[in-house]
């Protein structure tokens, strides 16, 4: 099959990266000229495990090509995805469509009759009849129209794309269904599940899926809150609750809140929709409500652990992207933590593995170290925000005798208290009781 990829971001790359290693011959399209330029001398635009060996490998078998050209890119394809951002407007959450809706205008003029259309990126219910209706507005004819949402854990995404829980098409016709089969069907092999369903439910359920996903972190954030009241340990909690099959593991972390690319935004979009709808969503708006107050409480938080005033102190902080492997900032809790302690009058210090440079465009005032030892010198306190596996073997003796203070505040629970402890340190974790601090 010959596809098209609009826009190189997460998505965009990712899948077509992935889709020219099916053996599929893909073009990916973006605006961005240096990006192109890069692509094509092997840089990446994003930092993402593996990606840049898949990428050359298949640009060297001549399966994946790059350029900024539409009218060529999209020749002979028989899908073209659109995987362009859809950020959340300011002031009122609404997923932005601009980028969306401006592809399939250049794209119109461009486009062959017979061609599928997929829309790749997170948009509201309806975004697809929209696309139909300027498709036609701007003539183009015998156009298919579908909706084929990803599901991609940023720092896992190859892995998610390649071995999926599950595929979801949305297509109202046989033509869009018959092509996304034949895309998809190296998949087959491996039986991943396809569910075929109409654009509408397709769109929608990317936005459920991550706002269920939200639910269950700030789910266990408020317990988190309740064990530090009753004295009780939120990792075996956790733990007791997880093993039940019909509740499930994965997202039960208690920690600073969710960030990324995808919950914050998506939440909030689903939000706008059902507003729109006339229908009230008040679990997954106490979900928005409890995941802000989580971030902006926790300068609060590392102010309590030291139990003094942060005037002056310097606090080292570790990790900085809003998870590990990968090094997207977007709504990161690190910029809210790191925020919250400037307000304070602290000195900050930050290593993150990876995710340096993309900070820098949105942190001032800091200082960066470069690496993790060099965060806990003369350190009042430490902070662990984000837990890269570096971070997750430290030798605490030695990073306590770097430190002026002894104060480690573990907002990923990433340590046993009692380790930490005979390390010499003073440990403050996420909801867990004073009983177990003390251990």
């Amino acid at each position: 099959m010959r596809i098209a990829m609009i826009g190189t971001g997460y998505v965009g790359l990712v899948s077509g990266a992935c889709f020219a290693d099916f053996g599929h011959q893909v073009c990916c399209i973006d605006k961005d000229e240096g990006k192109i330029d890069g692509l094509n001398q092997g840089r990446m635009p994003i930092w993402e495990p593996g990606l840049d060996g898949l990428v050359k490998a298949n640009a060297d078998r001549g399966r994946l090509t790059f350029t900024t050209d539409l009218a060529s890119g999209i020749e002979g394809a028989d899908a073209v995805f659109i995987a362009v951002g859809t950020p959340a407007r300011r002031g009122d959450g609404h997923a932005d469509l601009t980028y969306v809706f401006n592809a399939i205008r250049e794209l119109a003029a461009v486009i062959k009759p017979g061609t599928v259309v997929v829309t790749k990126s997170t948009v509201p219910v309806g975004t697809g009849d929209k696309i139909v209706d300027i498709l036609a507005e701007e003539g183009a004819e015998g156009i298919s129209v579908a909706s084929n949402p990803e599901f991609l854990r940023e720092g896992a995404a190859i892995r998610d794309f390649k071995i999926p829980d599950r595929i979801v098409v949305g297509a109202d016709d046989e033509r869009a269904r018959e092509v996304l089969r034949e895309i998809y069907r190296p998949l087959f092999l491996n039986q991943a599940p396809i569910l075929f369903t109409g654009r509408r439910t397709a769109e929608l359920t990317k936005y459920a899926a991550n706002a269920f996903l939200a639910v269950k972190i700030s789910f266990i954030n408020e317990i988190a809150n309740l064990c530090e009241a009753v004295d009780a340990d939120v990792q075996d909690i956790a733990r007791g609750i997880g093993l039940d099959n019909r509740i499930g593991p994965k997202f039960l972390h208690a920690g600073p809140g969710y960030g990324g690319s995808c919950f914050p935004k998506d939440t909030l979009a689903l939000l706008q929709t059902a507003a729109a709808a006339g229908v009230e969503q008040k679990i997954v708006s106490s979900v928005v409500e409890v995941n802000d107050e989580r971030k902006d409480a926790l300068a609060e938080r590392v102010a309590t652990a030291l139990g003094e005033d942060l005037s002056g102190k310097r606090i080292g902080v570790l990790g900085l992207a809003f998870k590990p492997n990968t090094d997207d900032m977007r709504d990161a809790p690190a910029l809210a933590l790191i925020a919250g302690l400037q307000k304070r009058g602290a000195e900050v210090v930050a290593f993150d593995p990876v995710a340096r440079e993309q900070a820098e465009k949105l942190i001032t005032g800091i200082t960066y170290a470069p690496d993790g030892q060099s965060v806990a010198e003369d350190a009042d306190a430490l902070v662990i925000v984000t837990e890269w596996d570096e971070f997750r073997a430290l030798d605490l003796e030695t990073i306590a005798g770097k430190m002026r203070g002894k104060t480690l505040v573990d907002l990923r629970n990433v340590y046993d208290p009692e380790e930490a402890r005979r390390a010499g340190l003073v440990y403050s974790g996420i909801g867990r009781g004073k009983s177990v601090a003390r251990a």
